[in-house]
């Protein structure tokens, strides 16, 4: 057994996809782990955040509580603020008291998605919808409060075996319809919940050995793409016909939040950390297969 303590890790929203793949992640790789649901910690509560951060007393925290409803967002944007924007402040006073790093997991949405060339950490954000507003003052408040300790991790198309995602929901279709309507005109880059945490893990690693800079990181996989292919490479990975993934346009499927058309993020950032950023999509999805799969109660198909 190692003489020296394990550092003591705070993950909030521990119940959510991510939540319940990093929390697993940081207990193999030694850490000393907190994971709190909401039912645990309400993050909007800001006595609460202060009475459990004062209580744990972690070295680092990771929010992974969201509002994540972006539709929603647009009729709730009060409830939403609460949460995405307000609640990370709230965690950045309470780290700033006892002198921890906070990682505060944002998104593409801060961009207005009007682009063509991958956003850099740097790129000035123009949020279009309420769901982007608010992720844009949580990464402000961080920056405030803890200009040397708080680290703002954006990721985009989340999916994993966690919960509800995009992925899954093209796997229960190809059982379920002959054809599927998706979206080809929306850019951007799927991410493995799995592959995001062991990311989370090593910067939050860097941050308390003094080798990662403050600021903003952006982790998603690398390369790009649509929703529609991302849905035919995954009829493609279940072995069934990808031709059954028809297109249609984001205008065809109005939705009340406006949803970016290029938000492929620039991964640039992790070098100054001396990390590698995380690999392409393709690569992480056929890896992340099997689990899928096995939560969508499929079986795993065969090499290809």
């Amino acid at each position: 057994m190692s003489p020296y303590p394990r550092p003591r890790w705070l993950v909030t929203g521990a119940s959510g996809m991510l939540g319940r793949e990093l929390t697993p992640l940081l207990d193999r790789r030694g850490a000393a782990v907190t994971a709190l649901g909401r039912g645990h910690l309400d993050i909007t509560d800001g006595a609460a955040v202060r009475s459990a951060v004062a209580e744990h007393r972690p070295a680092v925290v990771v929010n992974c509580a969201a509002w994540t409803a972006v539709d929603e967002a647009e009729s709730e944007p009060a409830l939403a603020m609460a949460v995405n924007g307000e609640g990370p402040r709230h965690l950045a006073q309470a780290c700033r008291a006892v002198g921890a790093v906070l990682l505060q997991l944002s998104t593409d949405y801060v961009f207005p998605g009007s682009g063509g060339r991958p956003y850099r950490e740097d790129h000035p954000t123009g949020p279009r919808t309420v769901y982007g507003c608010t992720k844009r003052a949580g990464e402000r408040a961080v920056l405030e409060v803890l200009p040397d300790t708080g680290y703002i991790v954006r990721t985009a198309w989340l999916y994993g075996a966690g919960g509800p995602n995009f992925v899954a929901k093209m796997i229960r279709l190809e059982a379920e319809q002959d054809t599927v309507l998706v979206v080809d005109d929306q850019h951007g880059q799927p991410t493995w919940t799995a592959d995001l945490a062991d990311r989370l893990a090593a910067l939050g690693a860097a941050a308390l050995a003094g080798t990662a800079p403050a600021g903003i990181y952006h982790a998603t996989n690398t390369g790009g793409t649509t929703w529609n292919a991302l849905a035919r490479e995954t009829f493609r990975l279940l072995g069934a016909d990808p031709a059954r993934v028809r297109p249609t346009t984001s205008l065809a499927l109005a939705r009340p939040a406006v949803r970016p058309r290029y938000s492929v993020l620039d991964q640039s950032r992790w070098k100054a950390a001396g990390l590698e950023p995380l690999r392409h999509w393709r690569a992480a999805l056929t890896e992340s297969f099997p689990a899928l799969c096995g939560a969508a109660g499929r079986p795993v198909p065969g090499p290809r």
